[in-house]
């Protein structure tokens, strides 16, 4: 499908629906790599199979860890090998997936052997450095093919992951610089919990914090505890990570679509399994829009969103930084608010899988919506948005964020729609689906 023609909603007649998402995306890829650090065989259920979680699916496969896969059943098992890599030359492709072009650069470096690893052209554009820099220093090393601290390169490890029985072990003392992605910290906190002797790292800088928190809150559940204090993370020596059985949350990021849209078309969605208490930082959107206007309840089913007491959404000044997925969630529905709504903290959001600032920017003016782009922030003023053909720069959140748009503009069409195969492949099918349920 090479494009998609929304279909603007004129009409409402059911008010109340049930959506389902699937699994999360970070939730998954943390969970399939403590998997394979944990020793003996970890069941996880509720698995999402997107271009992502297969690419991190498949580089564990390569690494020697056995797996068993259920796709149709969203179940994987894990066989880990308590934080050791049975194949000790593999080559691995991480594709566009940025979980695993961190998590395993950062196991392969604190294990044995020397690695090849690869990513797509967008990934290899993708920052590494911070990360590479601090596994250079506790004695990983690497070979790049192409510009320093990009894909691809061989990794070299360290060996810290052997003889996790051994209480000999030193003291491993870092820092790493996570301005541009929190992932960088993520992926050290997961290996390291895999040494047997101490380990602290000291963080410079702030970014996502929310998925730290997920990270160590995961970590806990595996069976490792951190302790953190002043931007100091520290993991004493424990036993290392405990197989177990593990059911993953709905990927909440996927719900704020349906939660936006309901703001936008003035009806009740409940997105089944997501709750307040949620490992993802992204539950704090359903807070945003509750300063919008919208009213929203935490119910036995999942967090249900309906559309403001007096069918007006305003406009609102935020710092999304803790949920900075959603700034274009928010964006493609801004045009309809009252008045100006401006999304703070999202100079990193340049550095993902596009310059999302400039594509949103980009994408507004098409649509002949003014905003106004800052260092740090974007502002976008209401208005009523023209037919218009949205370029999605290969970034999944472009191309599901604005398709929000034509749900209440006529002419709004997404170019490559498919590119959201990377997080949430059957996301326009489900969305076709509602919007014929909603208008039978």
């Amino acid at each position: 499908m090479e494009e998609y023609r929304v279909k603007k909603v004129n009409e409402i007649k059911q008010t109340s629906i049930t959506v389902h998402v699937p699994g999360s995306k970070s939730i998954t890829n943390r969970a399939l790599l403590l998997a394979a650090l944990a020793k003996g065989e970890s069941a996880l259920s509720g698995v999402l199979f997107s271009d992502d979680s297969r690419h991190f699916l498949d580089c564990v496969q390569k690494l020697g860890i056995e797996t068993k896969v259920e796709e149709d059943n969203c179940n994987v098992t894990v066989n880990g090998h308590g934080g050791q890599v049975p194949a000790k030359d593999a080559a691995i492709y991480v594709g566009s997936a940025g979980t695993a072009a961190r998590f395993l650069a950062a196991f392969l470096g604190l294990s044995e052997g020397t690695h090849y690893m690869d990513a797509s052209a967008q990934m290899r554009k993708r920052p590494m450095g911070p990360l590479l820099k601090t596994l250079t220093g506790i004695g990983a090393s690497f070979l790049f093919e192409g510009q320093d601290g990009h894909f691809p390169f061989a990794v070299t490890g360290a060996g810290l992951l052997i003889d996790t029985s051994d209480n000999e072990k030193k003291r491993i003392d870092v820092s790493v610089n996570i301005n541009d992605s929190s992932q960088f910290l993520s992926a050290l906190l997961i290996s390291l919990g895999a040494y047997a002797g101490e380990s602290v790292i000291r963080v410079e800088g702030t970014h996502g914090m929310a998925y730290i928190d997920m990270t160590v809150r995961m970590m806990e559940q595996f069976g490792i505890k951190v302790q953190s204090e002043n931007s100091v993370y520290k993991i004493a020596k424990q036993g290392g990570y405990k197989a177990k059985k593990y059911d993953i949350e709905p990927d909440v990021s996927a719900a704020c679509y349906f939660y936006a849209m309901a703001a936008l078309l003035g009806i009740s969605i409940t997105v089944s399994g997501v709750h307040e208490e949620s490992l993802q930082g992204d539950v704090e959107f359903v807070h945003i829009l509750e300063k919008m206007g919208c009213i929203c309840e935490d119910t036995p089913e999942g967090i249900c969103v309906s559309k403001p007491v007096n069918g007006i959404l305003k406009g609102v000044d935020v710092n999304m930084h803790s949920c900075s997925d959603q700034a274009i969630t928010l964006a493609a529905i801004a045009p309809f608010a009252d008045t100006p709504t401006t999304i703070r903290g999202i100079a990193h959001i340049r550095l993902q899988e596009s310059n999302r600032i400039a594509a949103i920017c980009t994408e507004l003016t098409r649509m002949g919506i003014r905003c106004e782009e800052g260092e740090d922030s974007i502002t976008i003023w209401p208005g009523t948005p023209k037919p218009a053909l949205i370029q999605t720069y290969d970034d999944h959140r472009m191309a599901m964020g604005f398709s929000l748009v034509g749900l209440r503009a006529e002419g709004i069409v997404i170019n490559d729609p498919m590119c959201c195969k990377k997080t949430f492949e059957h996301y326009f099918d489900v969305l076709d689906e509602i919007v014929e349920k909603i208008q039978m």
